[in-house]
């Protein structure tokens, strides 16, 4: 299993209890006869951000966004379904919906074991998780002041500092599994 596949692993289906069986139930539940093609698609989102103005931290945000998108596709008709919560149940509930384009046909059946090879462009490094709050603070200010440092006439610094971080993983019923 390559990092990117286990990182995802890890992040999206470990904390649910999510096995690639699971994963499996619901591709079965979305094949019908009818379904060309489906594709589970699991998003986890994280965002901090820092303002500091005038050597004062004036907003700090953390923002945390996850779930999981089901598609069923059937000749020219797709089939879209959501849910926040990374749960089984709620996947068999995305995947039954999305597969109501086909009302009826007896179930198809694939096993997640393709894993699609990628070419690495960036370490699978969380950029959240690579500075303490406190490093953070120390960088804004270290801005701050060097910008006063340059000019003597500047009189306000307004310096921010984003992070974010999205872990994806989409099961295909082709039987490929990436992340």
């Amino acid at each position: 299993m390559s990092d990117a596949i286990q990182i995802a692993h890890n992040t999206l289906l470990a904390p649910a209890s999510l096995s690639d069986s699971d994963l499996d139930r619901v591709m079965d539940q979305l094949l019908t006869s009818q379904i060309d093609a489906a594709d589970i698609y699991f998003q986890a989102s994280r965002l901090e951000s820092w303002v500091l103005e005038d050597g004062i931290i004036r907003d700090g945000n953390y923002n945390i966004e996850q779930g999981v998108g089901v598609r069923a596709i059937s000749g020219e008709k797709t089939g879209f379904a959501y849910t926040d919560e990374i749960a089984l149940p709620s996947l068999m509930e995305a995947g039954r919906t999305a597969r109501a384009i086909a009302r009826a046909g007896s179930q198809g059946q694939t096993r997640l074991s393709r894993t699609t090879p990628q070419r690495q462009l960036y370490a699978p490094l969380n950029p959240l998780e690579t500075m303490t709050e406190d490093e953070k603070i120390g960088l804004l200010r270290k801005l701050d002041a060097e910008a006063r440092r340059q000019d003597p006439r500047v009189q306000q610094v307004i310096a921010s500092l984003v992070a974010a971080h999205d872990v994806v993983m989409v099961a295909a019923s082709d039987g490929t599994l990436c992340g």
